[in-house]
C-alpha cells in the first residue's frame, strides 16, 4: 500500500504542475467563458451512462427506466451530510444518515432490509466499489467521499440494473468524475461551520497534450461534529487523480483514488418516550440534536480479549477508511462494433470502533439494586458501592446507561470488471453480448459487547460498581464481556454473462429485453467459539464468559447460479414526452455473514433456512421536460423472496428469513413559471408488507415511511456579471415502525434547509447553507439492540442531526 502511494504522489506531481500551468495559461489567454448553457436544455439532452446497454450511454428522457440524476451544484445545493445523505434527493429510498460519515441503513422501495443498505450498490465511474454490496459492518456508500471531483450522479431504481454489472435489483448508486477537457478547469474552495469544521477541497483538469487529458483534486477536513465527541468526529483526506487518451472513435481512462478518513459513528441517545412512542421529547439535561454519550474519558478503551490478551482501541478511529482503488474504462467503436471495458483495484481497512449504546436508562440507584438481586442476592438492594472512574460518588438517582463499546476489524479486498460489445445487426435492432467477473475477500476480527457504565449524560462519565461479598460489577467502567468474537477470512467468486436487444420499432416505440446468467462461490474460514473468564477471578463477573475463539475452525462454502432478466419499453408522445413500461426479475446472492451465521455446512446447504434472494418488479412511468415544466412520475410493484435478516442485541445475534410485497409511486417534478424562479416536488408514497413469515406476515416493512417528499424552491438573481441564488427545502419523512413485529413507533418529522450562493464575476464564489434550521426533533431509529414495544420513559434512540450551518468560498482560477 505504501509503495502504490509513493507511486502516486510522484506521479502526480508533474501532472498538477503541468494542469496549473495550462489553466494559468488559458486564463491569461482566454476571454471570458461563456455564459452556462440554459438548463431546460441542458436537462433535455442529458444523456445518462447507468443501466443503459451502450457504454455511449442515452437520452435520460428516452430511458425506459427510473432514473435520478444531479450534477455538481445540485448535490452543493442539496448539503448532504455523507454520501448517504445524498439519496435524500432520490424519490423511493430512504437514508438513514444519522450515523455520520459511514454506518448508513438505505431502504430501498419496501424490500425488506433491517440495517446497512443490502439493496443498493454503490458505484465510481460505473465500477463498483466493492462487489457485495453490505457485509455487517461495512455498506457501499461507506467506501466513498464526495469532493470536488465529482461530475454527477446517476441513481438507478430496479429497471435494466438486474443484467448489468453487480445485478442489483435494487438501487445502483453511480457517481462519475470529472474528466479533463480542452477548457481547463482549476478551483480552490475552504469551507467552515458548526462543529468547528474546516475543510480545504482543491481540483485541477484539462489538456496535458495533444489527446492527453487529465485530473487531480481531493479534499483535508477535519470536524468536531455536529454532536461533539470531546475529539475530532472527523479527520480525513483524500485525493483523485485521472488520465485520459482519447483515440479514434473512443477513449482510455486510468484513475485512482486514496481516502484516509477517521469518522465518529453515532447511535442512540437518551430520550423520552410517551404515548407508545408517539411523542419523543428530550431527555433532561440532555440535548438529542447535538449531544453524544461518546467522550474522551472513554474514548481510548479496553478489550480483555482472552487470558493475557488485552487490546487497546480508539472511538476516534470510528467507522473510517484507509483505502485506495484503481480502475480504469475503456469505450471505443471498431468497425462497426462498440467496445467497452471498466475494471477496478479496491484494497483497504474500514473498521468499526465505535459505542453501541444497550439498555433504556435507569437509576444509578435501580442499577446497583439490580447488581445486587443477581450476584448478591442476601443484601440489601442499596448496598455496595457506586462511584464515578475519577473518583466520588454517583447519586443513586443518576440516569445511568449501559453502552458496548466495539470493534470490528474488516480488512477488504477486490477486483471487477465488466465487458460488453454491442453491434447494429439488423437495421434499428442492436444487440449487447457482455461478461461481468468479480474476486473479492474480507478478513474480520470483532469483539462485540464490553458493556460500559456510564452517566446518561452528554460526553459520559464511566461509573465504577463493587457490592459488599466482593463482587466487581464494574471495573474501570466495563461492567460486561465480550459477547461474540468470531475471526474469520471469506472469499467470494462471481462470474455473469448477460445479452441484450434493444428495437427501435420505429421513431416513437422502442423496446429492449435481456437476460443474466451469474454463478457465485463463496468460502470461508471462521472460528469456533467458547466462553471462559479471562482472569479466572470468579468475583469480578464484568468478563466472566467472554468468548474467545479456540483455535479451531469451521471451514464452509457454497455455489449458487441464478438466472435474471428484464423487458421494457417506451413510447415518445412527443420529443420531449414519453411513457415507458418494464418488468424484471432479479437476485441478490447471499453474503458473507449468512454463512457465519449458518454455522455448519449441513445448516448452509439447506436452501430453505440459507435462501438466495429473489425479486420481481414491474413499473409503468410517464416523463417530459419543458420550458416551463419537468416531471418524471412512476408507479411500481415489488414482490420479493427470501430475505436472510439479522439482529445485533445486547447479547446475542438474531436470525430470520421473509419476504414482502409493496407498491408505489415515485415522482420528480418541477415548474418555473417565470423566469429564473424553479419550484420542484420530489417524493413518493409506497406500502410494502411483509409475507413468508408467520410471525410477521402482514406487517409493514421495517424502518420505510409511506410518504416522504422535499419541496425545495430556488430563484436566481441576475446582476450583470454577478448573481445571487436562493433556495431552500422543506422535507417531510412519514412515520415508520423500527421493528419488523410493528412495535416499536417511530414518529414523522420534517425539516427545514436553506442557502445562499453568491457568484461574482468569473472567479468567485460565496456559499452559505443551513441544514435542519427548524431544530427539529426526529427519530431514524429506535433502540436496535432491543427486541419488543418502544417503552414509554427513557429510551435510547437515534435523532437526526441538530441546526448546522456552513459557509465556504470558492476560487476559479
Amino acid at each position: 500500500m505504501n509503495s502504490h502511494k509513493h507511486f502516486l504522489l510522484s506521479s502526480v506531481t508533474l501532472a498538477v504542475l503541468t494542469l496549473m500551468s495550462q489553466a494559468q495559461a488559458a486564463g491569461q489567454a482566454s476571454p471570458p467563458a461563456p455564459a452556462a448553457p440554459d438548463a431546460v436544455a441542458t436537462e433535455i439532452q442529458q444523456v445518462v451512462v447507468t443501466g443503459t446497454a451502450s457504454a455511449r450511454g442515452t437520452r435520460k428522457i428516452d430511458t425506459s427506466f427510473s432514473i435520478t440524476t444531479a450534477n455538481e451544484e445540485q448535490l452543493k445545493s442539496a448539503s448532504p451530510s455523507s454520501t448517504a445523505d445524498v439519496l435524500k434527493l432520490v424519490p423511493g429510498v430512504y437514508a438513514e444518515s444519522t450515523g455520520g460519515q459511514s454506518g448508513a441503513n438505505i431502504e430501498v422501495r419496501g424490500f425488506p432490509s433491517g440495517s446497512d443498505s443490502p439493496f443498493v450498490s454503490v458505484q465510481m465511474n460505473g465500477n463498483p466499489l466493492y462487489p457485495v454490496p453490505v457485509l455487517s459492518f461495512f455498506e457501499g456508500s461507506s467506501a466513498f467521499r464526495l469532493d470536488d471531483t465529482v461530475a454527477r450522479v446517476e441513481v438507478l431504481r430496479g429497471g435494466p440494473s438486474t443484467i448489468y454489472s453487480v445485478g442489483q435489483p435494487g438501487a445502483t448508486m453511480n457517481f462519475i468524475l470529472k474528466k479533463g477537457e480542452d477548457t481547463p478547469e482549476a478551483t480552490l474552495r475552504f469551507t467552515t461551520g458548526t462543529g468547528k469544521l474546516r475543510r480545504l477541497d482543491g481540483f485541477v483538469g484539462g489538456k496535458i497534450a495533444d489527446g492527453w487529458y487529465g485530473t487531480i483534486g481531493g479534499f483535508a477536513r477535519q470536524t468536531q461534529g455536529v454532536r461533539d465527541p470531546q475529539f475530532k468526529a472527523d479527520d480525513g483526506k483524500q485525493l483523485t487523480a485521472s488520465l485520459t487518451r482519447r483515440l479514434d472513435e473512443g477513449e482510455v481512462t486510468a484513475y485512482v483514488r486514496t481516502t484516509k478518513d477517521k469518522n465518529a459513528f453515532y447511535t442512540g441517545v437518551p430520550l423520552i418516550s410517551s404515548d407508545n412512542g408517539r411523542t419523543i421529547t428530550e431527555f433532561p439535561g440532555f440535548d438529542p440534536r447535538t449531544g453524544t454519550l461518546m467522550s474522551n474519558e472513554m474514548r481510548h478503551f479496553t478489550i480483555d480479549a482472552a487470558p493475557g490478551k488485552t487490546l487497546t482501541r480508539d472511538l476516534a478511529d470510528g467507522r473510517g477508511m484507509d483505502a485506495t482503488v484503481f480502475g480504469a474504462e475503456y469505450e471505443q467503436k471498431l468497425g462497426g462494433w462498440d467496445v467497452s471495458n471498466k475494471a477496478n483495484y479496491f484494497s483497504g481497512d474500514l473498521n468499526t470502533i465505535s459505542m453501541f449504546t444497550g439498555n433504556n436508562p435507569l437509576t444509578a440507584a435501580a442499577y446497583l439494586a439490580n447488581a445486587n438481586a443477581t450476584h448478591n442476592p442476601g443484601a440489601a438492594s442499596g448496598s455496595g458501592s457506586i462511584t464515578y472512574l475519577k473518583g466520588g460518588t454517583v447519586d443513586p438517582n443518576q440516569q445511568v446507561v449501559q453502552a458496548g463499546l466495539w470493534s470490528v476489524e474488516k480488512k477488504l479486498s477486490s477486483f471487477t470488471d465488466e465487458f460488453r460489445i454491442s453491434r447494429e445487426l439488423l437495421k434499428n435492432n442492436t444487440t449487447t453480448i457482455g461478461a461481468y467477473v468479480a474476486r473479492y475477500k474480507s478478513n474480520d476480527e470483532w469483539y462485540l459487547g464490553n458493556s460500559h457504565l456510564m452517566t446518561a449524560t452528554p460526553n459520559a462519565s464511566l461509573i465504577n460498581v463493587q457490592l459488599t461479598n466482593g463482587t466487581i460489577v464494574s471495573r474501570n467502567g466495563v461492567d460486561g464481556n465480550v459477547f461474540y468474537a468470531p475471526v474469520a477470512a471469506y472469499k467470494g467468486n462471481n462470474t455473469a454473462l448477460f445479452v441484450a436487444n434493444e428495437w427501435k420499432i420505429n421513431e416513437q416505440i422502442k423496446v429492449d429485453a435481456g437476460a443474466r446468467r451469474e454463478k457465485q462461490s463463496l468460502k470461508a474460514t471462521i472460528s469456533n467459539l467458547t466462553s471462559m473468564d479471562t482472569d479466572t477471578n470468579p468475583l469480578t463477573v464484568y468478563n466472566n464468559g467472554t468468548s474467545v475463539p479456540t483455535g479451531t475452525n469451521t471451514q464452509l462454502s457454497r455455489d449458487d447460479s441464478v438466472n435474471s432478466f428484464t423487458v421494457g419499453g417506451i413510447y415518445k408522445l412527443s420529443k420531449e414526452m414519453s411513457v415507458f413500461a418494464r418488468a424484471n426479475t432479479g437476485h441478490t446472492f447471499i453474503y458473507f455473514d449468512d454463512m457465519r451465521n449458518a454455522g455448519t455446512q449441513a445448516a448452509l446447504n439447506d436452501r430453505k433456512g440459507v435462501p438466495t434472494p429473489k425479486a420481481t418488479q414491474y413499473e409503468v412511468g410517464f416523463k417530459t421536460v419543458g420550458a416551463m415544466y419537468s416531471a418524471y412520475i412512476n408507479a411500481f410493484y415489488t414482490d420479493f423472496t427470501g430475505i436472510s435478516f439479522q439482529q445485533i442485541t445486547t447479547d446475542a445475534v438474531l436470525n430470520s428469513v421473509s419476504g414482502s410485497r409493496g407498491h408505489g409511486v415515485e415522482f420528480e417534478l418541477a415548474v418555473r413559471p417565470v423566469k429564473n424562479l424553479q419550484v420542484s416536488l420530489m417524493g413518493n408514497y409506497q406500502e410494502s408488507k411483509y409475507r413468508d413469515n408467520p410471525a410477521i406476515a402482514g406487517k409493514l416493512v421495517q424502518r420505510q415511511p409511506k410518504m416522504q417528499f422535499r419541496l425545495s424552491p430556488s430563484y436566481r438573481i441576475p446582476m450583470g456579471d454577478n448573481s445571487l441564488k436562493l433556495y431552500g427545502t422543506y422535507a417531510h419523512v412519514g412515520s415508520r415502525w423500527a421493528d419488523q413485529a410493528n412495535l416499536s413507533y417511530l414518529p414523522s418529522y420534517k425539516t427545514v434547509d436553506a442557502g445562499i450562493l453568491a457568484s461574482m464575476g468569473a472567479h468567485w464564489e460565496l456559499r452559505l447553507a443551513g441544514t435542519n434550521l427548524s431544530n427539529e426533533l426526529g427519530l431514524t431509529e429506535g433502540n436496535s439492540r432491543l427486541t419488543g414495544a418502544q417503552s414509554s420513559g427513557p429510551i435510547n434512540a437515534r435523532p437526526i442531526f441538530g441546526r448546522a450551518v456552513e459557509a465556504s468560498v470558492l476560487y476559479r482560477f
